[in-house]
């Protein structure tokens, strides 16, 4: 696969990269990859057109492996066969960059200690505590 600011997708967001498959192997990962992420891409299709929406669903087994898209120009969704992709692009903001678990677990215990901080204050107000 060619992309010139490829590194593993772990480190980071794939946000902004382009793959070029060179085998339907390549072109099978990098649409994993768009299956996973959490934004628009735009596939660049061997006929020369553009398709950019969200990736929802894919195929990769069978005589003709397909991806289904929901455009971001029209309603419906669009069926496109593995074959007739050229390119992907992630050109859409990945919403889930910075949500690690972490971050989800740092948020929760935050959101814990005010609902604590909250209870304890209403208990003392009321002459519990």
């Amino acid at each position: 696969m060619t992309d010139a600011k490829y590194h593993a997708p772990e480190t980071g967001s794939l946000e902004g990269r382009v793959f070029r498959p060179a085998s339907l192997t390549e072109l099978a990962e990098a649409i994993e990859l768009a299956f996973d992420y959490r934004g628009d891409i735009t596939v660049e299709l061997k006929s020369g057109g553009q398709v950019t929406g969200y990736l929802f669903n894919r195929t990769a087994t069978g005589e003709q492996p397909t991806m289904e898209i929901f455009p971001a120009t029209s309603s419906g969704t669009l069926t496109i066969p593995f074959s007739e992709v050229a390119a992907i692009a992630f050109t859409g903001e990945d919403t889930a960059t910075g949500k690690s678990w972490e971050a989800w677990i740092t948020k929760k215990e935050s959101e814990r200690r005010k609902d604590i901080d909250r209870a304890a204050a209403e208990a003392k107000s009321r002459g519990h505590l």
